[in-house]
Order: structure tokens, then sequence, then C-alpha cells
């Protein structure tokens, strides 16, 4: 089987609200990370990395920035004459918005049949993971799985239709169990990176316009454990699933440990983004930046420490920020105080204001707020 025999959607709006402050003007998938990426970037990368060359985008609302980003998809070599990227529009056949995946994938049922790959691989786009999806192409072939579902150990994630799966000796899942939002504890859960034959899902999506089904989860891959063969697939690097303001600040701080910076930057299996050409970071005399994570075109004239600072943020003389994420062109002025901040792209803080929160316990700025 072929990589490029694999067709790539990705959903990119899924679990917006769990999140809500930052998908407020912008989609879950066009969230910034890391310093100078957005959440798409990762499950795109994986994608591409593996050889696939063609990949629908599901829109829905919000996504002027997501357009931006992707442009024609030449970042990821996605910019084609044949096959490439594709912006799937957010309307059904009556030019009403979908409300569920199992709607979504109804919308663009004719894009999916049009499709001359024979497999299809689904993803959310609030995941953060490295991962080589060609071993799991791989392995979804050699089971001859209809439908294959990574797994991870772990803290559940505080999310509706979080899956519990309980496999046999040979990786084959023999029962699978929804997990309420609420639910604490530990334990293996499935990520929403979904392997499924193209005609089973074109099968699936015709069978649940008939029978009203409305929850992928639930109507689709519960209901049919039984008759189907669904595989489990682990995933055995560094993977975390955004499911909270708390989550997101976490993960961002995670890439200051090396062991996690390397995981999900492996040089061997890049993660690609928009491209902005801008000068190195600049550091002033007086300057302190210890334990931080900064992109491109920065200046730094006072101290940073144990932060992510994304492209063109400033740091006047005598400010201090820490266990902070600042993203694009925020501006912190002299002698302010930031503690454990999440503050949105275009923000200022004017001279000697002070703002700290717990690293427990967040503080959002929102977009182009001045404080």
């Amino acid at each position: 089987m072929r990589a490029n025999n694999v067709l790539g959607i990705l959903f990119t709006d899924a679990y917006n609200d769990c999140i809500s402050d930052l998908t407020a003007l912008r989609t879950m998938s066009s969230v910034p990370f890391g310093g100078r990426y957005r959440f798409i970037d990762f499950p795109l990368s994986n994608m591409v990395n593996c050889g696939i060359s063609k990949v629908g985008v599901i829109t829905k609302s919000n996504y002027r920035s997501l357009m931006d980003h992707l442009g024609t998809g030449k970042p990821w070599d996605l910019s084609r004459k044949n096959e490439g990227l594709f912006l799937l529009p957010p309307f059904n056949h009556g030019n009403k918005t979908y409300s569920d995946k199992i709607e979504a994938l109804t919308s663009v049922s004719d894009f999916i049949h049009m499709s001359k790959e024979e497999i299809v691989i689904l993803c959310d786009c609030n995941i953060i993971c490295n991962m080589d999806f060609g071993k799991l192409i791989e392995y979804h072939i050699e089971k001859r799985a209809d439908i294959t579902l990574c797994t991870k150990n772990g803290k559940y994630p505080m999310l509706d239709n979080i899956l519990k799966p309980e496999t046999d000796g040979e990786g084959k899942i023999t029962k699978l169990s929804l997990s309420p939002a609420a639910e604490e504890g530990e334990g293996d859960y499935c990520v929403n990176f979904i392997v499924i034959n193209k005609p089973l899902l074109e099968r699936l999506i015709n069978e649940s316009a008939v029978e009203n089904y409305n929850v992928f989860e639930r109507d689709i891959l519960v209901k049919n454990v039984g008759k189907l063969g669904i595989y489990a697939y682990n995933i055995d690097t560094y993977c975390k699933v955004i499911d909270s303001m708390q989550t997101y600040y976490d993960t961002n701080m995670d890439l200051l440990n090396p062991c996690n910076r390397e995981s999900v930057f492996d040089s061997s299996n890049p993660v690609f983004t928009k491209v902005n050409d801008d000068m190195p970071s600049i550091y002033g005399l007086e300057s302190n930046v210890k334990n931080s994570f900064l992109a491109d075109g920065c200046k730094i004239y006072g101290q940073v420490e144990n932060s992510i600072l994304f492209r063109g943020v400033q740091i006047a003389k005598g400010a201090s920020v820490k266990n902070s994420i600042i993203m694009q062109s925020c501006y912190i002025g002299e002698d302010a105080k930031l503690d454990c901040v999440i503050m949105d792209k275009y923000g200022v803080i004017r001279p000697r204001k002070s703002i700290s929160g717990d690293i427990e316990y967040p503080i959002y700025i929102g977009k182009k707020i001045i404080i």
C-alpha cells in the first residue's frame, strides 16, 4: 500500500468550547502554540511526513486566520496541480452549517467519494503529538483492520465522548465505553487519530443519514465494535489532548523540558508551519533570559524566565515576565511584571502594571487588550 493511497481529513473546530477564550475569534486548529506554530501544524505535518499528498480541511466558523495560515499549502508541500490541500466549506446539502462530525463528513461526502485513495485518516486538531503516521497505516494494513484507533495511556481528557477501549492480546478492541467529560481517572483512552477504509467510511456515512445518527463515537464506533475489526494502536511518544485552558498552558510549558521538546520537534519528523521571515531576536545589555522558548523578531530588554514568547514580542527595560505565554507582537512596558499569564496577540501592558496568576490558574488576557 502506497502512502499516497491515503486521504487525510482534518476537523478544524472539534472541541472549540473547551478553550473558548482562545477560540472566540479563531478555530481550534489555528490556536497559536509553542512560539510560532498553530495546532493544525502537528497533524498536518504528520500526514505529509509519511507521504500523504491529499488532505481535506473541514472548516466551520472563524476560519479566516486558518486560511491565512494555510495559504496554498506550500510550507507542507501541498501546493500542487493534482491533489494537495483542499479547504472544504462548512455547509451540508441544505446550506446549513454542520453541528457534529457525522454531519461534517456528510457535507464532504462528494469530496471523499471522488478521491481515489483507499484509506482515510481522520484527525482532530486539539492534539499535540509528533508521530509516524506511516507506522500507523502499516499497522492498519497488517492487521487487516476495518478501523484503527490511536490510544494513549494517561489521565483522561475532560471532554465529551472520550472512548475507553479494552483489547485482546492481538490489539483488537473487544469493548468501547464512553467516558463522561466530568469523569476523572487514568487509563487507556482513544486519541482522535482514526484510520478507516474508505468504502467502509462511505457506507457508514450513508447509514448515518438514514438512521439519523449524530454522535460519531457512540453511533459509529461503539455500536460497531462487535461487527467490525477495530484495532488499537498505542502512541508511545509525547501526546497531549488539549481539553482546557489549563492543559493549553501546561502543554506549552512542557516545551521547556528538553525531553518533551525533542519529542514534539523531532528533527527526523519535522513540524512545518507558515514561513514568516523576520530578523533574529535582540537582547539588550540588561536583559536576562532563563529557560525560555523565544521565536524570532523579539526585542528583550528586561527579564524573561520559564516563558514562551512568540514572534515580535517586546519586553521593555525593567519588565519581568515569568511562567507566561506571550503571543505575537505583544508589548510589555517598563517595570511591568507578569507571572503565570497567557497573553493573546497584539496586547499591551503599560509601564509599572503587575498581573499575577498561578501555575494552576493562569490569567488570560485577550487579543488587542491594553492594560
